[in-house]
Parts: C-alpha cells; sequence; structure tokens
C-alpha cells in the first residue's frame, strides 16, 4: 500500500543538517518526495512511497539529526499521487 505525508517538524530545526538527514532518511527508506525550510523556523517535509517506510520517516522526523531539537511534528495525511521520481531538497 503507498502512501503520503505532509508533515511539519518544529523545534531546533534548521541550521542543523534537518534537510540533509531527511533527504538521506528518504533516500536510504526509498521514498520520493521533498523537504524545505519555512520562514517561521519550521521544516516542511512531503513524502512518498509504501507506507510502511513513510511510517518510518515519520518516526525518524520525531528524532532528527544529534544536532536538532525536535519539539513536535504534524503529519497530514494526504492521497497517493506518485508525482516525485526522487527525494530533493528545496531552497
Amino acid at each position: 500500500m503507498m502512501a503520503r505525508a505532509h508533515i511539519f517538524v518544529h523545534g531546533l530545526v534548521q541550521g542543523v543538517c534537518f534537510r540533509h538527514y531527511t533527504k538521506n532518511t528518504a533516500d536510504m527508506l526509498g521514498l520520493n518526495g521533498w523537504a524545505k525550510n519555512l520562514s517561521d523556523g519550521r521544516v516542511e517535509v512531503l513524502c512518498e512511497g509504501p507506507r510502511d517506510q513513510v511510517l518510518a520517516m515519520v518516526d525518524r522526523l520525531k528524532e532528527g539529526p544529534a544536532a536538532a531539537r525536535v519539539e513536535g511534528t504534524d503529519v497530514l495525511w494526504e492521497g497517493y499521487t506518485g508525482e516525485f521520481k526522487s527525494f530533493d531538497v528545496r531552497y
């Protein structure tokens, strides 16, 4: 079963390689989508792939890289589209 999650991560998540960590994790899990910093200090992530792998991504984003301090995540489940062919960092 394929899934799509739109995730907003808040806390100390910018300037700590969070997007790089997210891309590496997505690549390892075989997920497609993107991650970008938001002007309010959050990181926004959109990922698609096998449901179990998307769930694993959500769990890993709750921890983040060692330098991050994740205070919370908001996850919106959306319909899978298959529109992405890779996982990218957006600027």
